[in-house]
């Protein structure tokens, strides 16, 4: 045996389909699936309490803001406090304030819990991706957390479908209590699994304020301008869609999350084996042209091309970000590194909710995606920048 496929045994030993992996996946998939059920079905409870598109924007915007204050302290006691403590926390903040939507009767008091189901939110998927890390061998990282995402993106699959689906039978009550019964599901998943002990710091001198990771920033700050994409789908498109009344907003979702996981198969193996260069352009260039499909949108047709764009150049590029921001950080530092990326995914889908909200406001739905397109392109030229930057470096 030469020394190449020594290697190669030696990589297919470290097993990524153990049981811890499969209670995460499991984990993640039930609380996603209870997230992703509200996020379609939340603009139609705020115009159901009176709303407009500026208090959809807020209402959705300020809980992503809320998990992305949360974020730098879930980092800091993942690594104090320990993975257990955190997700389980998490998780059970998320079950108490996605049930007590079940019962406001006023956008004032949907909008603090909203604020609570973004703490919540903030610890138990900062958790839940540090787990997931610590669980993938690192020479499977991009493959294994390209399998972890599939666990969310099948969640995304059937959740925002199945949410409207539920919304045309039921009454938000019951709607909402089966959210919360999801996310009791995962927190069940989530109590059975073995996790990593906490290993003391590092002697180091300590960051006054120390919100993030540096290493992790490049691939986050790219991310960002990527998720304000996300915002504007997530709280507009089915408002948009029944303005053009165009059909078929629940297979959007379904062809969208399919062609996530089509992606997920292949494009961690490719991070693995050929680095970001490989996937960042394409992946990008996907969704900057499926943007470009909603805003013109003259037909269900062009809808369900956009969704397969989307799906195709997200699933591409959200995996290899994610272990490119963990990969460059220090043991220790492993829980803030995957704080710092979820902070920008929450911070671009929190701006694209609030600043589109105002965009639709002035401009119509349209406008939307046109700034969304933009926003793509500059994650584009920013990407060849770091590029230009590291070649410089290197040189």
């Amino acid at each position: 045996m030469n020394i190449q496929q020594s290697k190669a045994w030696a990589v297919t030993k470290e097993r990524i389909w153990t049981k811890d992996f499969v209670l995460i996946c499991l984990a993640n998939f039930f609380v996603f699936l209870g997230f992703q059920m509200t996020l379609p079905t939340i603009p139609l409870f705020v115009e159901h309490l009176g709303g407009n598109d500026q208090l959809i924007g807020l209402v959705v915007g300020i809980f992503t803001f809320s998990a992305l204050i949360m974020r730098p302290f879930a980092g800091h006691a993942l690594e104090t406090k320990g993975r257990r403590f955190v997700f389980l926390l998490g998780l059970a903040i998320f079950v108490l304030s996605v049930g007590s939507y079940s019962f406001i009767t006023s956008i004032l008091l949907l909008f603090m819990m909203r604020v609570i189901q973004g703490i919540g939110w903030g610890f138990s998927t900062t958790a839940s991706g540090t787990i997931a890390t610590d669980i993938i061998p690192a020479s499977r990282r991009g493959e294994g957390m390209g399998y972890y995402g599939l666990s969310g993106n099948l969640a995304l699959a059937f959740g925002p479908s199945l949410g409207l689906l539920l919304a045309g039978v039921l009454s938000f009550t019951p709607l909402f209590l089966i959210c919360a019964a999801l996310g009791l599901a995962s927190l069940l998943f989530a109590a059975n699994i073995t996790y990593k002990k906490v290993e003391p710091p590092r002697k180091q001198a300590q960051r006054k304020w120390d919100i993030y990771e540096k290493s992790a920033l490049e691939p986050s700050i790219l991310l960002f301008f990527l998720t304000v994409t996300f915002g504007g789908i997530a709280s507009f498109l089915p408002l948009y869609t029944a303005e053009k009344g165009i059909s078929g907003i629940q297979w959007y979702f379904l062809l969208y999350a399919l062609a996530l996981m089509v992606t997920r198969t292949f494009a961690g193996q490719l991070y693995d084996k050929k680095g970001h260069q490989v996937v960042f352009i394409p992946g990008a260039a996907l969704i900057l042209l499926a943007m470009l499909l909603l805003a013109w949108l003259p037909n269900s047709m062009m809808l369900f091309t956009a969704a397969i764009l989307y799906g195709l150049g997200f699933g591409t590029v959200q995996p290899a970000l994610q272990a490119w921001s963990v990969e460059r950080a220090a043991r220790d530092r492993k829980g803030m590194a995957n704080a710092t990326f979820f902070a920008f995914f929450d911070l671009g889908v929190g701006v694209g909710a609030m600043v589109f909200g105002q965009i639709s406001h002035w401009f119509g739905y349209s406008s939307i995606y046109l700034a969304a397109a933009l926003s793509v392109f500059i994650s584009i030229s920013f990407y060849l920048y770091i590029l230009q930057k590291h070649k410089k470096a290197n040189a």
